[in-house]
């Protein structure tokens, strides 16, 4: 069972493999895969820029696991600062723990040890960790030696942002998820017309999910030109 909610964390819309465009992280995503079900590498290290997916994967790990059976924890270490270090006990005796976000407590003593030991008590018990982080982890501002050898353990994966068409295919796959028709020409439109990243690109699409059902209308370029006019 997949341990999320129980921690007080506020979680987006569930991310699902199927929803992530591979491009070219098709390796990083097998081995992520693999990991979550508990075979292959038992740590891996996911980083990359803004909208890369590394939220995203994090969170899908957590749904594989379910479905292999395996208990999985999801962290955002971002949320985690209102909590105290002692949020990692006990962590080990899930099956797979993703913490996401670790650059967000680089730096400080309390947290570095925290996630030290939690590192080593998960290897022992032989259970499976995922983490990411916005940068290599030679660029982690780690100040414990220990814990920062330690992030260079296993493997490590650099993910690669979308390009323009990766993008529409995108959109499309969230569009056939939600149930809509969205025409290539259509998410063109919507490409060019508004903001570029993927977070940005799946709200709106949320909103006109919305919006399309309130009117009761498909999602053409005139309605979305439309929509994005009364926008504020």
């Amino acid at each position: 069972m997949t341990k999320q909610l129980a921690l007080g964390f506020i979680l987006p819309e569930k991310a699902t493999l199927e929803s992530y465009v591979l491009a070219a992280n098709e390796q990083a995503v097998a081995d992520m895969s693999a990991n979550a079900k508990g075979r292959g590498e038992q740590f891996i290290y996911l980083w990359g820029a803004t909208q890369t997916g590394k939220s995203h994967l994090l969170q899908a790990a957590t749904e594989i696991a379910d479905k292999a059976n395996r208990s999985a924890v999801y962290i955002p270490l971002d949320q985690a600062k209102q909590f105290s270090p002692d949020i990692f006990d006990d962590l080990e005796h899930m099956d797979l723990v993703c913490l996401d976000g670790i650059e967000q407590i680089a730096g400080v003593p309390q947290w570095e040890q925290g996630l030290f030991n939690l590192f080593n008590r998960i290897r022992e018990l032989h259970h499976s960790l995922l983490v990411a982080a916005d940068c290599s982890p030679l660029n982690l501002p780690i100040i414990l030696p220990d814990l920062s050898s330690r992030m260079s353990w296993g493997l490590c994966y650099q993910l690669q942002p979308l390009n323009d068409q990766e993008k529409i295919e995108a959109l499309t796959k969230d569009a056939c998820r939600r149930g809509l028709e969205i025409s290539e020409e259509t998410a063109h439109y919507i490409l060019r017309h508004t903001q570029r990243d993927m977070g940005s690109l799946r709200q709106l699409l949320g909103q006109l999910d919305k919006a399309s059902l309130e009117a009761q209308r498909r999602l053409t370029i005139p309605f979305i030109r439309g929509f994005l006019q009364q926008r504020p």
